[in-house]
């Protein structure tokens, strides 16, 4: 092979040009801002249950409650903590995948920077370590959106509980509830 390195042939064949070697780093950016956005929609979501969590204490607090009410409005409480807790993991591990995948660009830059000044070891030592980490922030990204669809699929089972409750007329009184933007039903 030819190239930056002529040592022999288990040597790889770069491009003289530092563009190419860029052009790897575009994946983790790519990743990064996925992750990005990803983040900022979490966020979103912790601060919808937040509210939804507010309006539930606020409708229930100055009232005197039956059974049904005060255990309707318990595992309300109770499913929305649960759904914080995930929000809140999902965001951490959101947030790892985001800063792996900004090591691993970083480092894929390094590897050809290494390669660049033709050094194999450097290089070959980049390219080992950007795999690794790149494949941990993926790891990550898995698991934080297999948390957010969690959340989800435990936020259609409570609305779908309160519409049924709702219907069945076992909270007597009070306004419906809002729905999960936070806004009152019309």
């Amino acid at each position: 092979m030819t190239g930056l390195y002529d040592d022999g042939p288990m040597q790889p064949s770069l491009p003289d040009s530092p563009f190419a070697a860029l052009t790897v780093a575009v994946a983790p950016a790519i990743l990064t801002n996925a992750c990005s956005v990803l983040a900022l929609g979490t966020a979103n979501r912790i601060a919808r249950v937040v509210d939804r969590t507010r309006y539930i204490n606020e409708r229930f607090q100055n009232r005197s409650l039956d059974s049904r009410e005060s255990a309707f409005r318990r595992e309300q409480l109770s499913r929305l903590r649960a759904r914080s807790q995930m929000l809140v993991q999902a965001l951490r591990v959101i947030y790892a995948a985001l800063g792996l995948f900004a090591a691993a660009a970083l480092v894929t830059v390094l590897g050809s920077t290494a390669a660049y000044f033709q050094s194999p070891q450097a290089f070959f030592a980049a390219a080992g370590l950007a795999f690794v980490v790149g494949v941990a922030g993926a790891v990550c990204l898995v698991y934080g959106c297999s948390l957010m669809v969690a959340e989800t699929r435990l936020a259609l089972r409570q609305i779908e509980e309160e519409v049924e409750t709702e219907e069945s007329g076992v909270l007597a009184g009070g306004a419906p509830p809002p729905r999960e933007g936070g806004q009152p039903n019309p």
